[in-house]
């Protein structure tokens, strides 16, 4: 047997949040980019290096090395050692422009996992609210099966005496083989929105989930108006705040660009030192030949082949573009928040008219079940009301829970967390 785990709403995101695959490489970008960040902060240090050789050379015999200064054969051996540093003084400004647009891909890299989260939270929440709206077609249609074995019972019992006709028991029993249907399909509905949502969670096979339902589920009192929202969401939603800081980070990249024109500043210097058999002793030769060097060198572009030309005005179209991306994320987020409101707003009225014929026909179906029980009513009339009653029924309760999507889904992009 498998886990048997019963979620709420707010559990479910917050599972999804921890385990979705797109979410986590989006963080696994972010440390990418802190990894970057670092890397550009480490420019300004200065580097350092060694370096060491070691030869060995066989002479011939009758040879003559200018080394040794000796003839003979023998093997002679030489080393040399070394450390150089070098380290950037000026470079148009190059690497404090770098650190700067690495940690803006810093902080865009957050807000992409933001809005993944976002992504992720309204998916669950669809899915989620998809299972309560099958939960509660399942009491009704149960209560419906219940309500039609009793009245074939009672039916069956008067036809059993005579009290009837064939003909009437056999409508009620055709009644309430339509409606066992309609139980089943909302049985299956319900198990294949569970499996949905359990592989939107990304939860192992051998679990058995459930959800929690709530309470109670309140209608709308009042929507917002749609330009506090949508100024709530330009000011506030993550992919706003990523596509300005695109702009911040194509700027920088102009500026990165421009420092090819510039010339380059940097100091070095170097210890080193050598030996040679037959020069001496090795103390002395390795003290003899140490030499320090510090030294200055400038570099001055003059002809680049137009290169660094190039970068720039390729930077300056990046700067463009990312303007035209902001652009296009303001313009679809005030679109999405317009549609969003929309669709709250004729989710309300359509509540509101479906309960009021849900009402209605409630009222009928009750009317018209005392009346077949005393038999003041056939059965063909009745079926007619009952269906008139479960379509009613069945469009009241998709209703309320589509105004209750459309109100989560306008709310969030105000800056309301989800949770029922």
């Amino acid at each position: 047997m498998g886990t048997t785990i019963n979620w709420d709403l707010v559990k479910c995101i917050d599972y999804a949040k921890k385990n979705n695959i797109q979410i986590n490489t989006f963080r696994l970008s972010l440390l990418t980019s802190q990894q970057q960040y670092l890397l550009a902060k480490a420019a300004r240090l200065p580097n350092l290096t060694g370096s060491a050789s070691q030869n060995f050379t066989h002479q011939n015999a009758g040879s003559n090395n200018s080394t040794t200064g000796g003839g003979g054969s023998g093997l002679n051996a030489s080393g040399a050692y070394s450390l150089n540093s070098s380290v950037t003084l000026y470079n148009g400004n190059l690497i404090n422009n770098t650190i700067q647009q690495a940690n803006l891909s810093v902080e865009s890299s957050n807000l992409n996992i933001i809005q993944q989260e976002n992504d992720i939270t309204l998916q669950i929440t669809q899915a989620y609210l998809a299972i309560l709206l099958d939960k509660e077609n399942i009491v009704y249609d149960t209560d419906l099966v219940t309500t039609s074995t009793g009245q074939v019972k009672l039916e069956q019992e008067k036809y059993n005496v005579g009290a009837v006709a064939r003909y009437a028991l056999i409508q009620l029993q055709a009644q309430e083989s339509t409606d066992q249907f309609t139980l089943t399909n909302a049985k299956n509905t319900e198990k294949g929105d569970l499996l949905t949502l359990k592989q939107l969670l990304l939860l192992p096979s051998d679990v058995n989930f459930d959800i929690v339902k709530p309470d109670t589920i309140v209608p709308i009192d009042t929507v917002t108006a749609f330009h506090t929202v949508e100024q709530i969401a330009l000011q506030n939603r993550p992919e706003v705040k990523s596509g300005e800081l695109g702009v911040k980070i194509a700027q920088y990249g102009v500026d990165i660009a421009k420092a090819g024109y510039k010339p380059t500043l940097s100091a070095g210097g170097a210890l080193n030192t050598a030996y040679s058999t037959g020069q001496g002793s090795l103390p002395y030769q390795l003290n003899n030949n140490f030499n320090q060097e510090l030294g200055l060198t400038l570099s001055v572009p003059i002809f680049t082949k137009r290169v660094v030309k190039t970068q720039v005005e390729e930077a300056k179209i990046n700067v463009d573009q990312a303007g035209l991306n902001l652009k296009n994320t303001r313009i679809t987020l005030s679109q999405t928040v317009e549609r969003a409101y929309l669709n709250v707003t004729n989710a309300k009225s359509q509540y509101d008219a479906a309960l009021e014929q849900y009402n209605f026909n409630k009222e009928g179906y009750r009317i018209a079940t005392e009346q077949l029980k005393v038999g003041a009513i056939n059965t063909v009339d009745y079926s007619v009301q009952k269906n008139l009653f479960i379509q009613a029924q069945q469009a009241f309760i998709q209703a309320k829970y589509n105004e209750l999507l459309t109100l989560k889904i306008y709310d969030f992009y105000r800056g309301i967390p989800i949770k029922l």
